[in-house]
């Protein structure tokens, strides 16, 4: 990929080069390659945590813990809105900071190995999504009224997010004709 306006160039392999001029930068000279190992951790962490909320919520009374089919929709608006803060959103940096360039702007993960692995993982939306539905799903299924406080917390922001979206893009619209 060529270079443009002095920002890095994509080599063939996917990996990033400095544009000419520009010191290459230090973490990705020396960035050890994410392989299956890494992932595979992750994976296992994720999978621990799982057997933990089963574990954890296990015996407890069946109508109480029950979802409902109703539930999804704030679970889901609530996993939106904590993904986008924790992998997009400037109060999330703190999250990514150890793992990724820079962590306001949410750029490319750094380090390597297992470092860049979960710098992969807080910048994606979708992965975090993974990990923000099963703590809400255990919270709403081991402590029923505040995983119910929690989720409608957070379902409520991620409703907001669309309406301000939707907000901008009707002043864009009217803007753009004139109104």
């Amino acid at each position: 990929m060529a270079e443009q306006d002095g920002n890095p160039t994509t080599t063939v392999d996917g990996t990033e080069s400095p544009a000419p001029g520009l010191p290459a930068p230090e973490n990705l000279s020396r960035a050890e390659p994410v392989g299956p190992a890494q992932y595979g951790t992750i994976n296992a962490v994720y999978a621990a945590l799982f057997a933990a909320v089963l574990i954890a919520t296990r015996g407890r009374d069946a109508e109480m813990e029950r979802l409902e089919a109703t539930e999804l929709v704030p679970l889901t608006a609530a996993t939106f809105s904590i993904s986008k803060i924790v992998a997009r959103e400037k109060v999330g940096a703190w999250v990514r900071e150890p793992f990724v360039e820079d962590p306001v702007e949410a750029s490319r993960p750094r380090g390597g190995r297992f470092q860049r692995a979960v710098g992969e993982l807080v910048t994606c939306s979708r992965c975090v999504g993974a990990w923000t539905a099963l703590g809400l799903v255990g919270l709403r299924l081991a402590h029923p009224r505040s995983g119910r406080t929690v989720t409608t917390v957070f379902a409520v922001a991620g409703l907001n997010d669309f309406m301000q979206a939707g907000f901008r893009g009707l002043c864009d619209w009217a803007n753009s004709r004139g109104h």
